[in-house]
């Protein structure tokens, strides 16, 4: 468990597991021994423990309450000198152990008694959140896949190029073969054109056929009349 997991909710006691998000809000589950799931609305207000801060007089202004509550763990191991029920003066004192730089016109013993509760039942239900996480070193096989990674990235790079160049060479040649193919396809269409004068030359040849056809039928209409003429006398 992580403490962006765990929650506040404002007017309900206790802290609460987040589960999952629901149509009306989330589902969270009490984190104590039984361990309840209830459903709570979008207009109730919930504050992870993870994104809360308290004030300080420092220049950045505020220390996020993990920081604290890791200092508490590794001062008190658990067992805190104080409990939430003691009165703001002692409250406001364990605070300035713990803590010497917060803010005290920001922070108010409603919050250090917050702080205690919330310590106290982390401790019980899920101490690992108290324990500070230390950062593991890289190994040097991660350092050296890393310093390998540039010239693993130039050799890619280097592929991908020599790949495009083949892409283009193919092109220009498969262009020359389409241009090669029209000139030839040219070649051949350019005799046909030449033939069409023949068939000009053809049909004018048969409109003066046709035309001696009408000639000759024309100058043969009047011997048949004049035979007509004979037979009647």
């Amino acid at each position: 468990m992580e403490l962006k997991e765990i929650a506040a909710i404002s007017g309900k006691e206790g802290l609460f597991r987040i589960l999952k998000p629901a149509r009306s809000g989330i589902i969270v589950e009490t984190l104590d021994a039984q361990k309840r799931k209830i459903a709570v609305g979008v207009s109730e207000k919930v504050s992870i423990l993870k994104e809360i801060s308290i004030y300080t007089t420092t220049q950045e202004g505020s220390i996020s309450l993990e920081e604290v509550l890791y200092k508490m763990h590794e001062k008190y191991q658990g067992s805190l000198p104080i409990s939430a029920k003691a009165d703001s003066a002692d409250l406001m004192a364990f605070l300035q152990e713990v803590l010497p730089e917060y803010n005290s016109e920001k922070v108010y013993p409603s919050d250090v008694k917050k702080l205690v509760k919330w310590y106290e039942i982390l401790f019980r239900q899920a101490p690992d959140v108290l324990v500070r996480k230390e950062e593991t070193p890289a190994t040097e096989t991660e350092v050296q896949r890393v310093d390998n990674t540039p010239a693993q990235t130039t050799e890619i790079e280097n592929k991908s190029e020599e790949l495009v160049t083949e892409e283009k060479l193919k092109k220009t040649r498969s262009t020359k073969k389409k241009t090669e193919t029209s000139e030839v396809e040219n070649k051949i269409k350019e005799p046909a054109t030449e033939e069409k004068p023949k068939k000009t030359r053809s049909a004018k040849k048969k409109t003066d056929t046709t035309q001696e056809q009408e000639t000759v039928l024309e100058t043969e209409k009047p011997k048949k009349k004049s035979t007509q003429i004979q037979k009647e006398a």
